[in-house]
Formats: C-alpha cells, sequence, structure tokens
C-alpha cells in the first residue's frame, strides 16, 4: 500500500470522513480502522479530532457520547442531514477534479522528461 502523503490527506479528510459516516455511525478509533482499511495509511488523532470537531461546529456531523463496556465511554459520530448534501455535492465536484487530475498525469512517471 502506497502511503497517501500528508498534504494530500489534509485536503480530503473531512470529505474521506463524511463518505465513511455515510455508511454508519462510528467512534474515532472505527473511523481510523476504516480510513487505513481503505488505503489512507493511519490517521493519527491529532489530524482527525480536529477535523471532526470542525465539523461538527458546522453541522455536517454530530456526535454522541455512548458508554463503553468496561472502560471509558467514546464518542460517536453521525452525519447529517446537511452532512449529507455537502457530501452528494463535494462527491461531485471530486469527480471533476478527479477527471482533471486523471487527465493532466495521464503519462506515466516513466516517460516524463
Amino acid at each position: 500500500m502506497v502511503a497517501v502523503e500528508p498534504g494530500w490527506l489534509r485536503g480530503v479528510l473531512p470529505l474521506a470522513l463524511a463518505a465513511v459516516l455515510a455508511e454508519g455511525d462510528r467512534h474515532g478509533y472505527a473511523l481510523v480502522q476504516e480510513l487505513t482499511v481503505r488505503g489512507f495509511g493511519t490517521v493519527r488523532g491529532g489530524a482527525l479530532y480536529p477535523v471532526l470537531g470542525r465539523l461538527e461546529s458546522e453541522g455536517v456531523v454530530e456526535a454522541r457520547w455512548e458508554p463503553g463496556e468496561g472502560g471509558p465511554g467514546r464518542k460517536v459520530y453521525r452525519l447529517t442531514d446537511v452532512g449529507r448534501a455537502r457530501l452528494r455535492e463535494e462527491t461531485s465536484g471530486w469527480k471533476q477534479f478527479s477527471c482533471a487530475m486523471d487527465q493532466l498525469l495521464a503519462r506515466d512517471a516513466e516517460e516524463l522528461p
């Protein structure tokens, strides 16, 4: 698995989190695990939680505390209706951006001067 460039990750993390949360509610560690499985590498808490906090303040996600099983409680995040609307909009924009980048980078690295 190729590591995702840190700058790229910072740029796409809000969209990636919304996409994962569209599949179901998750706590922070489960979000990190899912992003790892999906090829994003390990997302550290120092990157994850500020983004989740910002998404919460923007109304994209909401959080609730759930009691822990034999341990401390944890915050579980859910995508809101506002978040679903934003995800649809940003997915469309991402597809256009991705297509433009694919065309720009169409040459193999070996072909570059």
